[in-house]
């Protein structure tokens, strides 16, 4: 009679008899499970700002292609019946009103919050370890490296994104679309008080809508290159990257310190 053989279980591979963690938790899983693989970086005001900031720009370029290419003549109803451009342009001035609110909160946060929360707002120019990190995300981008580095906030080559295309990019259509909304208002009403002075600087409105139009395809751009790298961070980087922006924690996917 063949003795009873007694079947130990691999503890790196087989699920765990009593795991309760998980139903199929192994002695490996437990022991990641147990490290500290994550941190919180982004609180909920940033999220926040920046998924009604990214529904806003959505908007913003969608009604503004629209109003600097109007539809053509429809006569499905009565002309008196009709007020689509007048809706397209409700919804571009209601979003430009949003954004404009967002990003005066988001400069506030960036004084009240983590430091995390600032890094949107500087580009240390002046740090040379900095530069070898941007120079380093470049060759990253390109293929060229073959292993990233982990970084909790933004790494150095996004950060410059950010700023340029985010920072001074919102700044720079918040000032042309309000001074074109200016002429719109009138003379002597408040945006006209405000921003008014931007229409003789630049010379004429026909100049400021062409400014303004381009910058809409500079943030275009922006968010093309955004969405992919985000994505394509997630998938071969060594932390998080789209879940970060809607639960704040950044999960890394090894525990080395580099």
């Amino acid at each position: 009679m063949a003795e009873d053989t007694i079947h130990v279980p691999n503890p790196g591979v087989e699920p765990l008899p009593s795991a309760q963690l998980a139903g199929d938790a192994t002695a490996d899983d437990i022991e990641s499970i147990r490290k500290r693989t994550s941190v919180f970086v982004y609180e909920w005001p940033v999220r926040l700002w920046h998924w009604v900031n990214a529904a806003c720009i959505l908007v913003l370029c969608v009604t503004g292609w629209f109003i600097a290419s109007p539809l053509p003549t429809m006569n499905f109803a009565e002309a008196t019946y009709q007020f689509v451009m007048g809706y397209i342009r409700f919804a571009h001035f209601a979003a430009a009103q949003i954004l404009t609110v967002g990003f005066f909160a988001r400069i506030y946060w960036a004084f009240v919050g983590n430091h995390h929360a600032r890094q949107l707002f500087y580009v240390p120019i002046l740090n040379k370890h900095w530069w070898q990190e941007v120079f380093f995300e470049l060759r990253w981008y390109m293929f060229i490296e073959k292993q990233p580095k982990k970084y909790v906030g933004h790494n150095p080559l996004a950060q410059i994104a950010m700023f340029f295309f985010m920072t001074l990019g919102t700044t720079f259509m918040l000032l042309t679309g309000w001074a074109l909304y200016a002429e719109g208002a009138g003379q002597g009403s408040l945006p006209d008080q405000v921003m008014g002075w931007l229409i003789g600087l630049v010379g004429n409105t026909q100049i400021l809508h062409t400014y303004h139009h381009l910058g809409m395809w500079f943030i275009v751009v922006f968010m093309i290159v955004h969405i992919y790298a985000a994505i394509r961070e997630d998938i071969m980087s060594r932390q998080s990257m789209v879940s970060t922006m809607i639960s704040g924690h950044r999960t890394f996917k090894d525990d080395s310190p580099e």
